[in-house]
């Protein structure tokens, strides 16, 4: 019974795409080809270097990302966000700021803009 290859390069890639939320379409037509050469990529265990630089820049990761993916990774870095306190996975990824704060006073900054632009229209009559 063949077991499959840890290593596969290919079924990597496909997981990565997945979960980016990102059809085949899509990554084929970021690197110029079509659907059905990202199945046969997808499928092949093996991929050249350059390939896979312009499938890592396609898909928005490092080439090491892509050679290093592991299901038990994705896992262990989603659990991170529950238990910061005992895992061993640290992203540094802590919001020291509200988003929601952000979006306000963006809304504001843009209000005023606005209101600057009626203004100088106004002043051009």
């Amino acid at each position: 019974m063949n077991t499959p290859s840890k290593n596969h390069i290919g079924r990597k890639i496909s997981r990565i795409r997945e979960l980016k939320d990102m059809k085949q379409e899509a990554l084929a037509v970021a690197l110029g080809t079509n659907q059905q050469a990202i199945s046969m990529m997808e499928n092949s265990e093996t991929i050249d270097e350059e390939k896979l630089e312009e499938v890592a820049k396609a898909l928005g990761v490092s080439v090491e990302a892509i050679k290093n993916f592991s299901e038990e990774g994705v896992i262990n870095y989603f659990n991170s966000f529950n238990d910061t306190k005992n895992s061993q996975v640290n992203f540094g990824h802590h919001c020291t700021f509200n988003p929601l704060d952000k979006l306000v006073d963006a809304y504001e900054e843009n209000k005023k803009l606005y209101e600057r632009l009626l203004e100088a229209e106004k002043n051009k009559k």
